[in-house]
């Protein structure tokens, strides 16, 4: 057995391989319009078996060991290195999507309302029906599923797996991309919170039936709904009056911050008990969180080391899991394009016929159509239980891994392209340059071509203001009607 400072090494040398392999990977993929999240995902997946334990396997197993026998028996257990990955990776999970909850906009929410509910609501039950078919044919033998794994188990659990939207993953494009206040970009949070809850419900009746014990889909649905109200009760008290506690002459005081981390522990530890796993206990907790400078403080503070050294670690630890070599198999390749058709054409298309139908422009439908193929994070999360639980074997967990990938990397390019390049989300210019952090006051959207500005201040508010001087020149022509000219 290793000691702890052979694990520590261990351990550091492992993150500074990982964050250096993604930031490279990140200088290449951005040239061809990938946001690094991309890269952080692609990155876990070449430090795995599939290319560095391929192509340099004894530096793969002593940098990542899988297994160490324990002194004085023949009996091989899983290597502690890889629960510290795990570990540091769920905890950056955890303050990832607590910032996402942070910076969700409730207001573009509640004025689309409807889009989001008809998107939601048609872009998990398409998937899910057409998903589940495939699944129900794939179930049988021991390809694909486990033997002891029912037909409707299979459907439902593939089902799931085409109809889920990674939350955190298309959180990081949409806040990369500049879309965190418009409406393409909220409503596409919002579908995809809806989506992903629905997919953690089902997977919880699935392993529930697996198990043979009801009580786990009742739990996270009880657990679920019980948390909600206790959050909204709390907010609605002592919500303020923690913000003016934590608010002093510099900013969030240490007492604030640390107290704030103890309470977002507590509620991923909660939420994780319940069954609907500690990524949502912490979205819905920054979600509910007052919103000002209080909240764009403390993201500000916990987000570098969140996203640019505990998120990748989660990618590692999934890389590890997955095998590319079982694609080249007739059985195994061809799946994988019919998982490709019904994942990426029917989640989107049915997102964007709903979206249209619902009153979007056939632009912003295709938009949320594309945005919401984005499934790297959660999906990956979601296999990872499959695998855990003992419902799926190694090719199918490869295969709904490469689907992942394939899918969010595709995401980003359809959604340029869909809106035009070098155009923002409401159709104006993108500026160059760095743009302001999302959830301040100076990241909303720009001001439309030929919309009138507010006109500054008089520097002496009591004087008298001199009489207007009318200038006769043409008014600039609105860019909408020059297009139509």
């Amino acid at each position: 057995m290793p000691s702890n400072n052979e694990l520590v090494m261990l351990f550091f040398v492992q993150l500074a391989v990982v964050l250096a392999a993604c930031r490279l990977l990140g200088v290449l993929l951005r040239r061809l319009g990938q946001p690094q999240v991309v890269a952080d995902m692609v990155a876990g997946f070449l430090l795995g078996p599939t290319l560095l334990g391929h192509v340099f396997p004894a530096l793969f197993d002593d940098l990542f060991p899988q297994a160490v026998t324990v002194p004085g028996t023949d009996v091989d257990i899983q290597h502690p290195a890889l629960a510290t990955l795990f570990v540091a990776g769920q905890l950056g999970l955890v303050f990832y999507m607590f910032i996402v909850g942070m910076r969700f906009d409730h207001s573009i929410l509640a004025n689309h309302v409807r889009q989001s509910a008809a998107a939601s609501m048609v872009g998990v039950a398409a998937p899910l029906l057409v998903g589940g078919l495939l699944g129900w044919y794939l179930a049988g033998g021991d390809l694909w599923f486990a033997e002891d794994v029912a037909g409707w188990q299979a459907a439902v659990f593939l089902g799931a797996s085409c109809a889920i939207t990674a939350f955190p993953m298309l959180a990081r494009i949409i806040n990369e991309r500049g879309l965190t206040r418009t409406k393409v970009g909220t409503l596409a949070l919002a579908c995809a919170a809806v989506d992903d809850a629905a997919a953690w419900i089902l997977l919880a009746v699935v392993v529930a039936a697996v198990q043979g014990d009801p009580g786990v889909a009742l739990l996270a649905l009880g657990g679920s709904a019980a948390y909600v109200v206790l959050l909204l009760c709390v907010r609605r008290i002592a919500g303020e009056r923690f913000v003016r506690w934590g608010t002093g002459p510099a900013g969030v005081r240490p007492e604030a911050l640390g107290a704030m981390v103890v309470v977002l522990l507590v509620c991923a530890t909660f939420t994780e008990w319940v069954g609907v796993y500690s990524v949502f206990g912490a979205f819905l907790l920054g979600a509910c969180m007052p919103r000002g400078a209080f909240a764009d403080e403390i993201g500000r503070r916990i987000e570098p080391v969140t996203n640019y050294v505990l998120v990748p670690l989660f990618f590692v630890y999934s890389g590890l899991n997955t095998r590319l070599d079982v694609v080249f198999e007739p059985a195994v390749l061809g799946t994988l394009l019919v998982v490709l058709v019904v994942a990426f054409a029917v989640k989107g298309g049915a997102c964007a016929l709903a979206s249209r139908s619902a009153g979007s422009s056939w632009r912003d439908a295709a938009s949320l159509g594309a945005l919401m193929n984005a499934r790297g994070l959660m999906e990956l999360i979601l296999l990872g239980i499959g695998r855990d639980a003992g419902l799926i074997t190694v090719e199918l967990y490869t295969v709904l891994a490469l689907m992942t990938v394939i899918t969010t990397v595709a995401a980003t390019p359809v959604y340029e392209w869909i809106r035009g390049r070098g155009t923002d989300p409401a159709g104006t210019a993108t500026p160059s340059g760095p743009q302001p952090a999302p959830g301040r006051a100076d990241a909303l959207e720009p001001v439309p071509a030929g919309a009138r500005t507010p006109q500054p201040v008089p520097a002496h508010a009591g004087a008298p203001e001199p009489e207007p001087v009318q200038v006769l020149t043409p008014e600039p022509v609105p860019a909408a009607q020059t297009a139509r000219r």
